[in-house]
């Protein structure tokens, strides 16, 4: 339930700012901002005013602005003040808005909280303006634009009114089977389209991987035997000096991570150790670490110098992998050159930079091909994928024909609830805190 008090936060981004926007929500939003800039609201208009505290005191000077309910973000009456974005102005706002009867500091995620509850966005729509705010790259932004404008909520909801619809069906069939108006047997079109909707599910829930990779990134990880070029590769893709390079084998120990923007996509490079026999004991536990990082991997970059050639030993079989010869410009036989990097997939120097711009490329592609195509509606939390594996389970028990009609009707009401769970349309209230946690104070 909503609280009576109206809430005030920062909603814009970090301090010191050139503009800082002070957000105030609920019943209290009128008589402060009127009180503050000392004149009345005007619904939607942006005015330049000076504000004051209640004492007359000037506090700054700036643009207010006024939403009133319900045609505001959280349905509720919304004030903005935007201000000079210095610590000290911001925090005296905020200190004077906040001493106003009725008015306390917002929670995390409490706007937005307020927002769902009021019906303004549904529980889909709210996650992905969390993952609007934290997009980094253009791939997240548009996955996150794309279900924050609904595309994805409507898409569960048309399964659900699906469902609603077959369950409607069976049970007419059931009760009035002896009325002229009712179809003679809908229950075969109705199975079929059920079991249908099964496989739709399961072909949905099988690119959460993708989802995950737009989100958390790309996963490369780069392997190789010690002194195979490793830390140089990973310094150069970071472009600085992450990593210490030296002719000493096993300088690398533990895991090394930098994250990388290749054509909108967040990609996650981890440098590891030289892969060796025999290691020392603290070497042979960044071995240890590299193999298992290797077995979670999307795709792995098996480094080896093409002038001393050494194998990186038994990798795992089932990730993608990149045979990448390095130290190209140490070869001085142009033809030798040719015949040796026609063994690997790519290859390079770091000194020169030779073939970085062409592997970077096929990194950007792996990626994006993992990913699939832009548009694509997939399930963005781990908690949509569990909501329609039991989705899944209770269809698949209905479509049996094992049990009679009203048990199988029955499978179809509790398929369609957790569809309705996903977006927020039945009985939420115990996943909210946890939902809304994720969120940032002013939001």
């Amino acid at each position: 339930m909503i609280s009576g008090d109206s809430i005030v936060a920062l909603s814009s981004g970090r301090l010191p700012a050139g503009v800082a926007v002070i957000r105030i929500s609920g019943s209290k939003s009128r008589f402060v901002i009127e009180t503050i800039a000392g004149s009345k609201a005007m619904n939607r208009v942006a005015a330049y005013r000076k504000f004051r505290a209640p004492d007359g005191s000037v506090l700054d000077s700036g643009l207010a602005v006024f939403f009133a309910a319900p045609n505001s973000f959280t349905g509720e009456d919304i004030a903005e003040f935007h201000v000079h974005g210095g610590r000290a102005v911001v925090a005296r706002m905020l200190e004077t808005i906040a001493g106003f009867d009725g008015v306390r500091h917002a929670e995390p995620g409490e706007f937005t909280r307020r927002a769902f509850l009021n019906g303004k966005v549904d529980l889909v729509e709210t996650e992905a303006l969390a993952d609007l705010v934290n997009a980094e790259t253009e791939a997240q932004r548009r996955f996150a634009v794309q279900n924050a404008e609904g595309v994805q909520s409507e898409f569960y909801l048309g399964w659900r009114r699906r469902l609603i619809h077959a369950r409607a069906m069976i049970e007419a069939e059931l009760d009035f089977a002896d009325e002229d108006d009712v179809p003679g047997s809908v229950a075969e079109t109705v199975w079929a389209d059920v079991r249908a909707m099964v496989d739709e599910i399961e072909r949905h829930v099988g690119g959460f991987r993708a989802a995950e990779i737009i989100r958390d990134g790309f996963e490369v990880v780069i392997l190789g035997a010690p002194n195979a070029g490793k830390s140089s590769l990973f310094n150069a893709l970071a472009r600085r000096e992450a990593a210490i390079v030296t002719e000493e084998p096993g300088t690398t120990r533990d895991l090394l991570e930098v994250v990388l923007d290749l054509e909108g996509m967040r990609v996650r490079v981890t440098d590891t150790a030289g892969l060796r026999e025999a290691p020392g004991r603290i070497e042979a536990i960044g071995v240890e670490k590299a193999r298992s990082k290797a077995g979670t991997a999307d795709l792995l970059l098996v480094l080896e110098d093409m002038v001393d050639p050494i194998a990186a030993g038994a990798l795992p079989t089932s990730v993608p992998t990149l045979r990448v010869g390095t130290k190209v410009d140490l070869l001085q036989d142009r033809s030798e050159a040719s015949a040796l990097a026609a063994q690997y997939d790519a290859a390079i120097s770091t000194k020169d930079g030779t073939g970085l711009a062409e592997l970077l490329a096929e990194i950007g592609r792996r990626a994006a091909a993992q990913v699939g195509q832009a548009g694509d509606i997939l399930p963005s939390r781990l908690r949509h994928v569990e909501l329609l594996n039991e989705t899944r389970r209770f269809l698949l028990v209905a479509v049996t024909g094992k049990r009679g009609q009203e048990l199988r009707a029955e499978e179809l009401r509790l398929a369609a609830d957790r569809l309705g769970r996903i977006v927020g349309a039945v009985d939420v209230e115990d996943m909210l805190d946890v939902i809304f946690a994720q969120f940032c104070i002013g939001k």
